[in-house]
């Protein structure tokens, strides 16, 4: 779970052509990932090129379910690594999705102490401000 530290600010995801699509559909509270139509891969993060067959002209945006499990994930617990701005303890996670990409993230109203490789999560979106919205991953039925 994600506490934040009133006055520190949150660190805004960069956000270019390649990816703007993306964002604007989190912003709107869904997932999007690329797919290459050509050889079927889904992408992430967001590129010009299909990294399997090189093409540049068979991208396509799909919705993703947001589903997946933990695949990795670390956990802090001092402020020597950590982002100011959130409150100790927290967890980072990777999130292997069933599309098959993976995605980092923070959780939602899991303790990082409960947290496990294999953990099913599925994506949930935070509003962060008018201009900013962020995606966490909270523990579902597996």
């Amino acid at each position: 779970m994600v506490e934040y530290v009133k006055g520190i600010p949150i660190m805004r995801p960069y956000i270019d052509q390649d990816n703007q699509a993306y964002w604007d559909a989190v912003k709107q509270h869904k997932l999007v990932l690329q797919h290459c139509h050509a050889c079927d891969l889904y992408l992430h993060p967001p590129r010009p090129m299909c990294p399997s067959c090189n093409a540049q002209d068979t991208l396509e945006w799909k919705p993703s379910s947001g589903k997946g499990q933990i695949y990795s994930f670390v956990n802090f617990t001092t402020d020597r690594m950590a982002y100011p701005a959130f409150k100790l303890p927290y967890a980072v996670v990777l999130v292997e999705l069933e599309e098959g990409v993976r995605l980092t993230g923070n959780t939602h109203q899991i303790h990082p102490d409960d947290i496990y490789v294999g953990m099913p999560v599925e994506i949930m979106f935070e509003d962060m401000d008018d201009d900013m919205t962020l995606y966490r991953f909270k523990k579902r039925d597996g």
